[in-house]
Order: C-alpha cells, then structure tokens, then sequence
C-alpha cells in the first residue's frame, strides 16, 4: 500500500474509532443506579441497533459486545482489504498507538479511565476473516 493511502487510512481509522467510543461514553456513562455491566451491555444493545454502520470509507462497525464489567469489545471490518493486504508493522507503528493515545487523552473517555475499562478493537477483513485485535488496557491509559 502506498504511503499516502496508509496514512489516509490510519488517520480515517483513528478518527472514527475515537468517534464511535466518545459518542457512547457520553451517552451511557452518566451512571444512575445501573451497576456497570448493565450500563455496559446497554452500551453494547445501542451500537447494535445502529449497526453495521460504516464510519469511514475503509471501516464499518458491525457491532459491540460485552464480555464482563470490565470489557467492553468492537467488532469492525475493513470493507476493502483481505488479511494478506493489512500490513502489521503499519497497525503497530501507527494505529495502535492512534488507538491508545485517543483513549488516553480523550475527555469524552474519562468514565471509561475512571471505571478501569479495557476497550477491545476487533478487525475482520471483507472476508469476514479475523485480521487484528487491540486491546486498550487501564495500563496503558
């Protein structure tokens, strides 16, 4: 993939996945009297009523899951990409760090910090292939 169409895709990706986690996190994370798993899996219940959802011209949210109070886990593909054509030095040079740095300093992801959510970034290539998995851990935040 040439440079300039990498770093198109890594700034539309970082983008859109700050987009997606800042918009529930403001929504949902106001806690009423919900414990935190429930507050989670409704988080959960409305990315999938507006799912999937393309966010990007590269990356469509098919959905999200819960997989305990701590864990809170996207599904994305990557619409025009097969597993051979994502190049990993590319994900962990760039859009890892994007990824982490976005959660790190995002005020829209503060209940998430505050709560010690681990935020889970699973990627599909058009396929429906499992291509990359990035976890956001309260360590690295």
């Amino acid at each position: 993939m040439e440079k300039s169409k990498r770093d198109l895709i890594i700034q539309t990706l970082s983008f859109a996945i700050t987009f997606v986690i800042a918009f529930f996190a403001v929504q949902y994370f106001f806690f009423d009297d919900k414990n935190l798993e429930e507050q989670l899996t409704d988080a959960a219940r409305e990315v999938n009523n507006i799912s999937p959802k393309m966010v990007d011209e590269y990356s469509r949210l098919d959905s999200a899951s819960t997989v305990s109070d701590q864990i809170f886990k996207y599904h994305y593909t990557l619409v025009n990409m097969s597993k051979k054509e994502v190049d990993s030095d590319t994900v962990e040079k760039y859009i890892r760090p994007g990824i982490i740095e976005n959660v790190k300093t995002s005020p829209d992801l503060k209940d998430f910090r505050d709560n010690n959510i681990t935020m889970s970034y699973n990627y599909y290539d058009k396929n429906g292939d499992f291509v990359l998995h990035i976890d956001v851990t309260p360590d690295l935040y």
